[in-house]
């Protein structure tokens, strides 16, 4: 059994993982995580308070100071042995992903398995932190510049990715020389809980990592304005993105924002419509539509309209809704009763509204089934707001220049994918949308660990990935000598 979880019947107590132990919260409290499957108790997580943030972000002050200053090959091969570490409890992190997350089993092992290739490309961030000289203007100058690591990062992560997020936001800022106090998602903090184990037993000095557990809304703020973070990453929902950004603005802080998504999935007349409707049905359905990336908003060419419905149609009806850990089983649970509601809400205001649902808007249980809708307009909530489950509009357009038009007719700007066989359409296209992230022929859905991953707009500030971090968690330092010039 795992050192920082007890058991309570046939249900594990969690508590915070500050200082490289299990430590409980000031609170003395704990609350329920759910099986989004049937809502039953699957663990029980320490309450955090304004106190535990405090205590986790001292200990990672304190812990900065010597560790910022490891070599980078003693970082490195914290992070490999990381990663060799949870190869070996991959079973394990696919487990706790079922349970607490209603994921499906074929992507719980995509998540674990790019949490530890997140991890392997960390490790080789470790030695990329250069600086470089630089050819002076003053005679007998040696110029040079350094980057160093700066300090604690505040990494808060959601509940749809969470293994993949809890890597993600961890491995490089380690990499680069920074500690980090982690706020889980109160509906998935297991593996994060774990991943802190494991990065104990690969050798990570004790506080460099610490995760504290509770509910975001209560304790977020204290963590967010905490006087010594330094970088925030946050991924999560606009409308909390926006109130990051302002508690942020006071301190200068560095802010990483991942958000929300209404992502356009473009069809021309010229496409492969079998890829495109195969495609669609990956960008909608992926994890029951609880995906940032989600295919929500289709815009298809009038002359493949109705034959690209019909096979999206087909595919929609074919994915499995049964046990998460059949290999068929395609959709699990929507996370919990607000989401669902949310769902529920954006696809029954669709049809009193004159929308014509083609196949979906029922429920098993907590599953939705994969719904799509045509006939969607203004006025509708589903036209324009991130519904985060298994839904999505199909839209008619004329040309690639409407498709282009609406699909940049939104607040939002995190991915977007076109399908067409003219790769001077399709590089165009590719060009003038209003996106952080294209596919050409590929779903809206994709992800890499060394990539620059993040939005425009409503989607968020600045990029993740392991290359481009070592720009966010760094800061420059000129240094100069002046040598004898006689």
């Amino acid at each position: 059994m795992s050192t920082a979880a007890k058991d309570i019947g046939s249900v594990r107590t969690w508590e915070h993982w500050i200082n490289g132990q299990s430590t409980p919260s000031d609170s003395g409290q704990h609350i329920d995580d759910l099986n989004p499957d049937d809502d039953s108790v699957y663990a029980r997580l320490a309450a955090g308070t304004a106190t535990d943030i405090d205590k986790a972000v001292q200990t990672a002050q304190q812990a900065f100071e010597s560790y910022s200053k490891l070599l980078a090959s003693e970082r490195e091969a914290i992070l490999s042995r990381t990663a060799g570490l949870v190869e070996q409890h991959r079973q394990e992190f696919v487990d706790i992903l079922v349970d607490e997350v209603g994921s499906p089993v074929g992507k719980a092992q995509f998540e674990v398995a790019y949490g530890i290739g997140c991890l392997r490309a960390a490790a080789g961030v470790a030695r990329q932190v250069r600086g470089e000289t630089i050819p002076p203007d003053t005679p007998g100058r040696l110029s040079m510049s350094i980057r160093q690591p700066l300090g604690v990062i505040a990494s808060i992560t959601p509940f749809n990715v969470p293994f993949l997020k809890h890597t993600k936001l961890s491995s490089t800022p380690l990499a680069t020389g920074n500690t980090v106090v982690m706020l889980a998602s109160e509906f998935a903090s297991v593996t994060a809980l774990r991943l802190a184990e494991l990065y104990q037993e690969a050798g990570l000095p004790e506080g460099a990592f610490n995760v504290v557990t509770g509910m975001g809304a209560d304790i977020g703020d204290s963590l967010t304005a905490h006087p010594l973070t330094r970088v925030v990453m946050f991924t999560g929902s606009s409308r909390v993105g926006q109130h990051i950004v302002e508690l942020c603005a006071p301190a200068k802080k560095r802010v990483i924002l991942e958000l929300g998504g209404k992502n356009p999935l473009i069809v021309l007349k010229d496409a492969d419509i079998d890829a495109a409707a195969q495609a669609a049905a990956f960008g909608t359905f992926f994890f029951q539509g609880q995906a940032c990336m989600a295919s929500s908003r289709i815009y298809v060419e009038r002359p493949v309209l109705d034959e690209f419905v019909a096979k999206f149609k087909g595919i929609g009806e074919s994915l499995g809704m049964g046990d998460l850990r059949d290999p068929d089983t395609w959709l699990g649970p929507i996370i919990s009763d607000r989401q669902r509601n949310r769902v529920r809400t954006h696809i029954e205001d669709a049809r009193d509204k004159g929308a014509t649902v083609v196949t979906g808007g029922e429920w098993i249980g907590n599953r939705c089934k994969p719904t799509i809708l045509t006939g969607v307009e203004e006025g509708m909530t589903v036209c324009r707001e991130e519904t985060f489950g298994p839904v999505t509009s199909v839209y008619p357009v004329d040309s690639a220049d409407e498709a282009l038009e609406k699909a940049n007719d939104t607040e939002f700007g995190l991915s977007a994918a076109v399908f067409t066989r003219d790769i001077d359409t399709a590089l165009t296209l590719a060009q003038d949308i209003k996106s952080g992230m294209v596919h050409i022929n590929a779903p809206t859905i994709a992800d890499e660990p060394h990539v620059p991953f993040g939005g425009v707009g409503e989607s968020g500030y600045g990029r993740e990935g392991t290359d481009i971090d070592i720009d966010t968690l760094t800061e420059w330092k000129w240094i100069t000598i002046q040598l004898p010039t006689g």
